[in-house]
């Protein structure tokens, strides 16, 4: 996020707790003090991490982020159904390749 407040940080670990179970998770931070204090607040494992596997994450993070641009660009006019027979052809398409 492009801000970082307590309320967001808090806010995303109580909805990340609620759809997945992260209790045995250790979370790489930045410096971001609501990222810690949301971590403690929820009794969650964290370790600060200035470099090194956080970067990794995160340009996974944003290629995931560029791609979802894209695709949204390129179908921005197209029906929710063109979309959704697109990535399903698309899906099967991948899953043969591998």
């Amino acid at each position: 996020e492009p801000t970082r407040t307590n309320v967001l940080a808090h806010a995303f670990f109580s909805e990340l707790r609620e759809k997945h179970d992260v209790d045995d998770a250790v979370f790489l931070v930045d410096g971001a003090t609501p990222l810690k204090d949301a971590c403690n607040r929820h009794g969650l494992d964290f370790r600060y991490e200035k470099h090194g596997n956080r970067n990794s994450v995160e340009r996974v993070f944003r290629e995931v982020k560029r791609r979802t641009n894209a695709f949204s660009n390129c179908f921005s006019h197209a029906e929710a159904e063109t979309a959704d027979e697109w990535l399903k052809s698309f899906a099967f398409a991948w899953n043969q390749l591998i």
